[in-house]
């Protein structure tokens, strides 16, 4: 049986001799019910089909793939059987994808590797690799061990914190800024507008005007007066201007908000799990487990890298509109029970698809390691005895379809004069 994301109700992608019923119509992956509980749409949508009609943002429809599987098979085809260029987006060509989308900013045609086949992806690739190559990532964790210092000191005499919106939101963006060599001002543009963009919120469109701007800007400052940065050395690459505001805005989009969520989720499984109780030092067991973990059960960035079928596809007896975007869901794939992978065999074990697979994965997966690590470890060790100010339960989500992270994170500690003395 066949199915369109606009399927009547009551139809379903295929048969699975499942009791319940199946969705009447596409699901939406996103507002408060979602929000609350993702983990429950995904495992409703996998006991029905491995990929399945959904609607991303209103008015906007597509595929989820929830499967181990189908994840693998949509992303190692990439790009002989899944294109990644959204110009392959018919609801798009045809205007039918709100200016005001959300969804649109996140999924619009760029100039940069994420959006790109063939022979353009694999140049604009080399620039991302070639440019971040050159990071130092030993220079990097003390530069991330001195932003997190300078943003401790700020809450470290009070007692109490957020430690979303206080540290794990401002620290990445910091450290990002710092990578591509921004002055103050311009680096306060930038944080405020990626900021809104992955919000998804309503004024996502001109938080996407001012990152472009912003990008520009920084490209022009650097083409004068080049330096040992990341933008410097994707101008020495040699990209264009409007590649160069693409790629600027691609890297700092995925270096900052995913890594703000990683090490989020890390501290809320450091202050919650009894595993993980202590210090730095002496805890059951290291921040690597803990963020380990977190990238197998509840990843940063949760649904993701749109692929569009070129003509007609199938997988285990779905049909596969063309032109219809397919999203790849990490974290559904991740949490499949087919994978097979006990909890307890995860922390080391990089199957997992946190930072994605095949031709279009993350480039440098050491540098988020480097600075989710580096920042956990710093707040650990300088303010020991973090307890949660309120109950676990009463934790909420990010809003939005694509990415998973907490909307903060109150603590209580021991203020800095009082630990001092002891």
């Amino acid at each position: 049986m066949t199915t369109h994301p606009h399927a009547a109700a009551g139809s379903c992608p295929v048969q699975h001799g499942t009791s319940s019923a199946p969705p009447s119509g596409p699901t939406p992956i996103y507002g408060d019910a979602f929000s609350r509980d993702p983990h429950a749409t995904y495992r409703m949508l996998r006991a029905h089909a491995p990929i399945m009609p959904v609607e991303i943002a209103p008015g906007v429809y597509g595929y989820l793939a929830v499967t181990y599987r189908s994840a693998l098979h949509l992303l190692r085809n990439t790009p002989a059987r899944f294109a990644k260029d959204p110009r392959h987006w018919a609801d798009l060509a045809a205007g039918r994808v709100p200016a005001d989308s959300p969804a649109l900013m996140m999924m619009q045609p760029r100039d940069n590797a994420l959006w790109k086949d063939g022979a353009e992806h694999a140049r604009l690739r080399r620039a991302i690799t070639y440019s971040l190559g050159r990071v130092d990532t030993f220079a990097l964790a003390s530069t991330v061990a001195g932003i997190a210092d300078q943003l401790i000191d700020g809450f470290a005499s009070v007692g109490e914190c957020d430690l979303i919106a206080q540290y794990a939101d401002p620290l990445p963006m910091l450290t990002a800024i710092d990578m591509f060599g921004c002055a103050p001002d311009l680096a306060g543009r930038i944080i405020h507008a990626v900021t809104r963009l992955f919000d998804a919120g309503s004024d996502a469109a001109q938080a996407n005007d001012e990152l472009e701007a912003a990008c520009l800007d920084l490209t022009h400052i650097k083409r004068a007066r080049p330096g040992r940065d990341v933008t410097s050395s994707l101008i020495a690459a040699g990209l264009s201007d409007a590649e160069m505001i693409q790629t600027i805005l691609l890297l700092i989009g995925a270096a900052a908000p995913p890594s703000s969520n990683h090490i989020g989720n890390g501290l809320r499984r450091y202050l919650t799990d009894p595993r993980f109780a202590g210090s730095v030092h002496d805890g059951v067991r290291p921040v690597a487990e803990a963020l380990d973990e977190v990238l197998w059960d509840n990843p940063p960035l949760s649904n993701y890298s749109p692929l569009y079928p070129i003509g007609e596809q199938y997988f285990e007896g779905v049909y596969l509109t063309p032109g219809y975007p397919i999203l790849v869901s990490f974290a559904a794939a991740n949490g499949d029970p087919l994978l097979a992978v006990a909890p307890e065999a995860r922390t080391g074990n990089r199957g997992h698809l946190a930072f994605s697979a095949g031709a279009h994965a993350c480039p440098a997966p050491d540098i988020a390691r480097t600075i989710s690590e580096t920042a956990m470890e710093r707040l650990l060790d300088r303010r020991p005895g973090l307890s949660l100010a309120v109950a676990e339960d009463e934790l909420r989500n990010r809003p939005g379809t694509f990415h998973a992270g907490l909307m903060s994170l109150p603590v209580y500690f021991q203020p800095a004069a009082r630990l001092a003395q002891h």
